[in-house]
């Protein structure tokens, strides 16, 4: 299961709309929405905040099974995949408005460098989106 599947599941359960726990993330609608269909995360101080609100540890939220990782994305379809990667993109912006920031006094300190580390995370996962949508188009012969 995967953290869409596992907020989505944490949601209804507790019978919370999309709304609902928007609001009480102060998010919008949309990025629960994108959350939950898998296209984005939430930030972490929102996976911590929903840790807390649902009872459920970051590790379960956030770590997924490697079977059933690797099971997921062989059976998405080159749309998702794609949607997937366009989601984990729109963070290109703001990784190079953070660079800027963390460069522009010739120091990079600790608070920094978690910052670092959490672009390279995102980096990542564009990374492995890219990939995926190139082995969809070899499965697909696209």
């Amino acid at each position: 299961m995967n953290f869409a599947e596992k907020i989505l599941g944490l949601r209804t359960k507790s019978g919370l709309s999309q709304e609902a726990l928007a609001e009480k993330l102060m998010v919008s609608r949309q990025a629960v929405s994108k959350w939950e269909s898998g296209v984005t995360l939430p930030e972490t101080e929102k996976l911590i905040i929903i840790s807390n609100m649902f009872g459920v540890s970051l590790d379960y939220l956030l770590k997924e099974d490697l079977g059933d990782r690797l099971h997921s994305r062989s059976t998405e379809n080159l749309d998702r995949v794609i949607l997937r990667f366009l989601g984990s993109a729109q963070d290109i912006d703001e990784i190079s408005k953070m660079l800027i920031d963390i460069i522009q006094d010739g120091v990079i300190d600790d608070e920094e460098r978690e910052k670092i580390n959490s672009i390279m995370v995102t980096l990542d996962e564009i990374t492995r989106n890219i990939q995926d949508i190139k082995l969809k188009m070899t499965e697909t012969g696209e």
